[in-house]
């Protein structure tokens, strides 16, 4: 939401659009592989948004960045992939496990688990708001945000912490692993999903658990707030099942989109309570009349487009659709 108009990017569609009053989408950008994330600059005179490129064979990133669209259609990109391989900030988190014995080294090694290892080098730009006449965006490759000049330039303006998991005689039953797994702690990396300004300033972020997405572990998806002007971080809120998106409201409560539960949360005072059921609900953001507005993945099987709702009150009403 910017300005009163709804706008939207699609991956699986490749473009950048803008809802209409009628339900479909006008094309604002078309040919932007990996589209996620889409904000507006505060005067309105800058449009912005993320896009990667990824081997559907390796699952490899080979270019991430932000393309800001400016006045008199003028286009600079902000290249995150050059900037991570130039400098991988995350190299400073540790993930896995600390000191791990011969047995679990054996048992995570063929479970395709990587056991003991520093920050890798990956940008998946995610992301994006607009922040103090910039950008910041959530890399859910690596690990970081980052703070982006409407020259393009990029920097780091924080690297989120480890998410350690101790893990039970249950969780390693379920994983498949041997006992000698049970009471490890392992160091998840956290994959900043979302990016979002509270009034107070500070930026408040959605994690993914970094590991298996199914509740074998249990939920673990997390909100963040980070300090813009220090880089550092605390844990607000954890127990999600996915969460891809999130949206401030107006009295400090904030929306959560997790979408392996097919629903939207809400976190007041730290507690966190269901909002609405939203199946393939992947994205969440808010208005200026406290209503929120909610993107639903596409079917395949059965066949069926995204979907943009406005939720209002707790109850969604359709706005509009995304057809492949």
């Amino acid at each position: 939401m910017s300005h009163g108009s709804v706008y939207l990017a699609d991956g699986g569609l490749g473009i950048v659009g803008k809802l209409k009053r009628d339900g479909t989408v006008a094309t604002i950008a078309d040919e932007q592989p990996g589209a996620s994330g889409v904000a507006r600059s505060h005067d309105g005179r800058r449009l912005a948004w993320t896009t990667t490129v990824t081997d559907e064979a390796t699952f490899e990133n080979s270019e991430s960045g932000l393309t800001i669209s400016g006045p008199r259609k003028r286009t600079v990109y902000a290249d995150t992939h050059a900037y991570e391989v130039a400098h991988n900030p995350d190299a400073v988190n540790h993930y896995g496990v600390t000191n791990p014995s011969q047995c679990v080294v054996d048992a995570f090694a063929a479970a395709g688990f990587p056991v003991d290892y520093q920050g890798a080098v990956d940008s998946h730009a995610y992301s994006v708001t607009a922040y103090r006449g910039s950008w910041v965006v959530a890399d859910a490759g690596s690990n970081t945000l980052w703070r982006i000049g409407n020259d393009g330039s990029v920097s780091t303006l924080a690297v989120l912490p480890p998410q350690p998991v101790t893990l039970t005689a249950e969780m390693v039953a379920a994983l498949g692993l041997p006992s000698c797994v049970a009471g490890v702690t392992y160091a998840f990396e956290p994959v900043p999903t979302d990016v979002e300004v509270g009034t107070d300033g500070w930026l408040y972020v959605t994690t993914l658990p970094g590991g298996p997405e199914s509740p074998v572990l249990g939920p673990r998806g997390a909100v963040y707030k980070v300090n813009p002007w220090t880089g550092t971080s605390h844990k607000l809120a954890g127990g999600f099942l996915g969460a891809t998106n999130l949206a401030l409201g107006s009295h400090g409560e904030v929306y959560v989109a997790e979408l392996f539960a097919g629903q939207v949360s809400v976190v007041r005072h730290g507690r966190v309570t269901p909002y609405v059921s939203l199946p393939g609900v992947v994205a969440v953001e808010s208005d200026r009349h406290g209503d929120l507005w909610a993107a639903t993945l596409g079917n395949e099987d059965p066949p069926a487009p995204g979907t943009i709702v406005r939720i209002s009150g707790g109850r969604t009403h359709w706005e509009g659709t995304v057809r492949r």
